[in-house]
């Protein structure tokens, strides 16, 4: 046995809390999410980056508007995080492609 015990898979869901990541993490880790929503059908989904300062904020969205499989975004309403979160959502390969 290596020693490592086997990966834990985790439901995939619809809201991506991103105040575990670095920001050097977000293009790839998004990237990857909205492939993996896309897979379970999820095309629109919430990523929580916080208010802080807005940096965080700029960087998702400047990775956001340079992702092909985004087909539009914008601030959360105010009972789902307001400018601390954005709602995305994903292109369909078969209406948006």
């Amino acid at each position: 046995m290596s020693g490592f015990e086997k990966p834990v898979v985790v439901p995939i869901g619809d809201v991506l809390d991103l105040h575990t990541f670095r920001p050097g993490e977000v293009e790839s880790l998004l990237a990857d999410y909205f492939d993996e929503c896309l897979k379970a059908g999820i095309t629109c989904v919430r990523v929580i980056h916080g208010k802080g300062t807005g940096a965080l904020k700029k960087k998702v969205w400047s990775v956001l508007a340079r992702n092909p499989k985004v087909k539009g975004f914008h601030d959360a309403p105010p009972q789902a995080g307001g400018w601390g979160a954005t709602i995305v959502y994903l292109k369909t390969e078969k209406t948006d492609m």
